[in-house]
């Protein structure tokens, strides 16, 4: 297939267009065929200016009367335009001497901008315009999107030659686009081929429905999302073939082993969830195939311990686990709770878990690196220090990732690298993800179609529910108040300041000042400060008084987001509130009613000027208000939100989705996965086709 832009000779540099367009991925004729608009221009007719209504954006011709450049309340250009029923005043804030040439006084020209009526009478604000004359398009005008080195009609030119020569034959087979004929006549639309839905989209007639078009619904539309979605279920369906045909150490429990003395020694009874969900994965360590399974469970669910009894299996079989979270403070949360678990049950065996993260000291790192070789250290907790390059396992069969929409594609490919144990015959490790944002279904349907999903519903007995109050920062004394009495009763209490990564320095004066604030406002009360860019011994030293209960506050970044349990705490407050995404709320809500105390959130907002909240905000603190259930909440989030928030760094490189809708093209999604399972079967090679035309090599990331 040529290239969109022309092959540059060995020594001859790229304009500065041509090196726009590959920024933004503009390579191949098909990129340029599939890089659709934003918006769409009328420039089909000329309106005069007497019809123009006030706020639409319309198209005039008329002639020059007058140019002057004003200097009060600042520099602008000011133009007055007579079209032969009224005039209007064009406005430049921001000028050059091309626009007061083409502009002059005398000069007729076409103009295209937004009117506004007034006591002065008619204004527009910087329109676009060009000499007068020509004829007048025939179909909308596209706008694209571009960047600053990127001038709109260099790129409509190139979409235009990239359309032409694009290879835009029909890769689906006949039964697949039957099949999206019935799927489609439910929403009476007709199908169209991809070169008509393409040609369209790129210059529709001036008869069109603008809403159509905005809101996507177009049958033109329907037929670029159904094409996208299949091949996202294609690459997914490809990644999970191609893992199944790879090997892995088939690990099961063994009579009197470390599982049934697990399950024996634990100081509680699992839920039925969690058993059911053990035994899912009990089923999958068992295979030869390697096990690639989500487990996804609300905030407290007891993910845990799942966790430790599948690390428990792998240890039983002889082979080595190891578990990776994504902070410190998470890893070493695990750390305690599994050596707890399991630190007795391996002792007898010479058995050990070793600890790994950045901070170590170098004594202590190299004893660590020296048992998880020797195969000694049978389960290895840590950070992304377990995939560092000098981290050499033994023989290592179960990886366990949690939180792991924190981890890249290239993170999660380096730690199933780690497989040791090539004189054993094994490829590939188990991988079990822990997630405690649940994900909603129609995005287990397509992000994650290559994963099997297995959910923890319900929550350990004794939990206790958690009143969630929305309150607005001129109320904070109250809150103050209610925190004294609750430290006076010997509860513990989190304060909770946002951080934005931009102004890092100033949110953590922010916290800072808080935590000076509360110190003073609460005599008596040891009232610690947690945040990112302390030493990690501080970190642990102010961990560990709160942990202890000797800490009746703490202020802290969202470095508290996940895994860290006090049972003893009873209250969160949430500074800014607004600021939060919905998941990350209920996250660090999930921090209290961890044990038998009444508990309660505060989300404090901050209005805005006009003294309310912005809408998105105003819907996220109404979500976290209304309901406690992590899979409402998720399923709210992705409806505000969509689906970055899930996916997390697993979308490098596993594009997000460009057209489709996942709350609103559900249809189209179910189409797709029934089409993608048979066209791989019985067309694999208009598979192929398919998968290379939309994601070209995007789709090798979606094998992690």
């Amino acid at each position: 297939m040529p290239d969109a832009v022309p092959s540059a000779a060995p020594r001859k540099e790229l304009s500065a267009p041509q090196k726009a367009m590959h920024k933004l991925g503009l390579v191949r004729d098909i990129d340029l065929a599939l890089h659709l608009p934003l918006r769409y221009e009328d420039e089909t007719r000329i309106v005069t200016l007497r019809e123009a209504r006030d706020g639409h954006v319309v198209q005039v011709e008329g002639t020059v009367t007058q140019q002057e450049i004003s200097y009060r309340p600042r520099r602008q250009l000011l133009v007055t335009l007579d079209d032969g029923t009224d005039t209007c005043t064009l406005r430049f804030f921001s000028f050059y001497p091309a626009h007061q040439k083409t502009l002059a006084e005398g000069a007729r020209v076409r103009v295209r901008g937004e009117v506004r009526g007034g006591f002065m009478g008619k204004t527009m604000m910087h329109p676009s315009f060009h000499a007068a004359g020509g004829e007048l398009p025939d179909a909308l005008t596209p706008v694209y999107p571009t960047s600053a080195q990127l001038p709109q009609a260099y790129l409509r030119k190139a979409v235009v030659s990239g359309l032409k020569r694009a290879d835009l034959s029909e890769t689906l087979p006949q039964p697949m686009l039957t099949s999206l004929q019935e799927t489609l006549r439910g929403l009476r639309a007709p199908l169209l081929s991809l070169r008509q839905a393409l040609e369209y989209l790129h210059h529709p007639g001036s008869d069109v429905s603008l809403a159509a078009l905005e809101d996507r619904s177009h049958p033109a539309w329907q037929r670029l999302k159904a094409e996208e979605l299949l091949a996202q279920q294609l690459s997914q369906l490809t990644a999970k073939r191609e893992r199944d045909a790879l090997r892995a150490p088939t690990l099961t429990t063994q009579a009197g082993g470390l599982h049934e003395q697990l399950l024996a020694t634990l100081p509680f009874a699992l839920t039925a969830a969690q058993r059911r969900v053990g035994e899912e994965i009990a089923r999958d360590l068992a295979r030869q195939v390697p096990m690639h399974r989500l487990l996804q469970g609300d905030v407290g669910s007891g993910k845990t311990v799942v966790a430790a009894l599948a690390a428990a299996i792998a240890m039983d079989s002889g082979w080595q686990c190891a578990l990776m979270a994504p902070t410190e403070i998470l890893a070493e949360q695990h750390f305690a709770k599994l050596i707890g678990w399991l630190e007795p049950l391996l002792t007898p065996l010479g058995k050990r878990v070793a600890w790994l993260t950045g901070s170590q000291k170098k004594k202590q790192r190299t004893e660590m690196l020296a048992l998880i070789a020797s195969g000694e250290a049978a389960l290895v907790v840590g950070t992304h220090a377990v995939i560092q390059d000098q981290v050499q396992f033994k023989n290592l069969a179960l990886a366990i990732i949690d939180e792991q929409h924190r981890f890249g594609v290239a993170q999660r490919l380096a730690l199933r690298s780690k497989m040791g144990g090539a004189e054993l015959g094994a490829g590939e490790p188990h991988l079990l993800m822990m997630s405690a944002t649940p994900i909603p279904r129609t995005l287990a349907m397509s992000y994650y179609a290559d994963l099997d999903v297995s959910t923890i519903d319900e929550l350990p007995p004794g939990r206790t529910p958690i009143v969630t109050k929305v309150v607005s920062d001129s109320r904070r004394h109250e809150v103050i108040e209610r925190i004294h009495a609750q430290v006076t009763e010997g509860r513990q209490v989190y304060w909770v300041c946002p951080l934005i990564e931009e102004s890092e320095a100033i949110d953590l004066s922010n916290a800072t000042a808080t935590h000076a604030e509360l110190s003073q406002l609460l005599p008596g009360v040891l009232v610690g400060l947690l945040h990112s860019r302390m030493p990690v011994a501080d970190k642990k030293a102010v961990m560990s008084l709160f942990s202890g209960g000797q800490m009746g506050e703490l202020v802290s970044t969202t470095v508290i987001e996940v895994g860290v349990d006090v049972p003893n705490a009873s209250l969160m407050v949430i500074e800014h509130a607004e600021r939060f995404g919905l998941s990350q709320l209920h996250q660090l809500r999930g921090r209290v009613g961890r044990g038998a105390a009444a508990s309660a959130c505060v989300l404090m907002y901050v209005p805005n000027e006009s003294g309310r909240l912005g809408e998105v905000a105003r819907e996220r603190l109404k979500a976290m208000a209304e309901t406690n259930d992590g899979f409402e909440i998720a399923r709210r989030d992705l409806e505000i939100r969509g689906p970055g928030e899930f996916l997390g760094a697993r979308q490098s490189g596993a594009a997000l989705l460009r057209f489709a809708d996942l709350a609103t093209d559900t249809h189209l999604l179910e189409w797709a996965r029934t089409a993608a399972a048979e066209m791989l079967t019985r067309f694999p090679e208009a598979a192929e086709r398919h998968v290379a035309r939309w994601l070209g090599t995007k789709a090798e990331y979606l094998k992690a």
